[in-house]
Parts: C-alpha cells; structure tokens; sequence
C-alpha cells in the first residue's frame, strides 16, 4: 500500500514548470553594450599591429637592472661608542652606552651592548670615542663599520 501511495505522489508533482510568456517586441530591448566596452562574452579587440621594424626593436633586451640586493633598503643604524678593544687588524670592539628611564617606576636604566666594527686603516685606538654604522657581514660578528673617530683618548 504505502507503494502505490508513492507512485500516486510522483505522478501527482509535474514534471516541467510553466513558462512565462516572452514580452512583446514593442518594448525597449536592454542596454545593449557598445562597440567601444567589451564585454564578458566578447574578447577586447587586439591592438593595430605595428610594423616588423619595431616589433624587432621591441624583442631587443632592455639594459639590465641592478639585482634588488644592491639597492639600499633605508637609512642604516648609526651608533656612537668608546672603542674597548682594538687588538685584531682591522677589527675593533666598541662598547655603546644606552640610558633610559623604566616605564613604571620612572628610575634611569643604564645598559651597554659591544658591538665588532670593520676598521680599514686602523685608525681607532682603545679609549676612542667613535661612530659606526651598520653595514653588510664582513665575517660572522661584524656588522658594523667605522664612520669617524670623534675623540681620541688622553
């Protein structure tokens, strides 16, 4: 029984929905798009060709931009400190003095950090008040070079 009951309900639903009629041709049709606006359905229209003269200047290699590493990328650090070590050629060690106040309790903290600089000429001596400015790795602790000596030690 419960077969013919689901039979009954499939034959009952039909099976193709009713149209609506199509309006008249009196009306306005939609915007139809221009010549100038491509469309989804139309692919743009190609650009004129161009002679074989330029097309041949235009396949010729632009000249060669520099590798994005070699450009620089800001202002790089600049640091002052007192030379602390001068002993490896062309090395020295510079101890740089921060002081600022704690947040909360408003006391003065004093920190120091020794920084490896780069010296070509041998120029800073132990005591020296220099500059140093970050530079690339010249091995696996310098990354700082020497800018000038500021003050020589007494």
């Amino acid at each position: 029984m419960a077969e013919e009951e689901k039979e009954e309900q499939v034959e009952e639903t039909p099976t193709e929905e009713p149209v609506a009629e199509e309006p008249a041709a009196e009306e306005a049709p939609a915007e139809e798009p221009t010549a100038e606006e491509p469309t989804a359905e139309e692919p743009a229209p190609a650009p004129p060709a161009e002679p074989e003269e330029v097309l041949h200047r235009a396949a010729a290699p632009a000249a060669p931009e520099p590798p994005a590493a070699a450009k620089p990328q800001g202002k790089p650090k600049v640091r002052q400190g007192v030379v602390v070590s001068d002993r490896a050629d062309k090395t020295i060690t510079v101890r740089v003095d921060l002081t600022r106040r704690h947040r909360l309790y408003e006391k003065t903290i004093r920190s120091s950090s020794t920084l490896h600089a780069h010296d070509e000429g041998n120029e800073a001596h132990v005591g020296d008040t220099v500059r140093v400015e970050e530079s690339r790795p010249r091995s696996r602790t310098k990354r700082w070079r020497l800018l000038e000596v500021l003050e020589r030690a007494r």
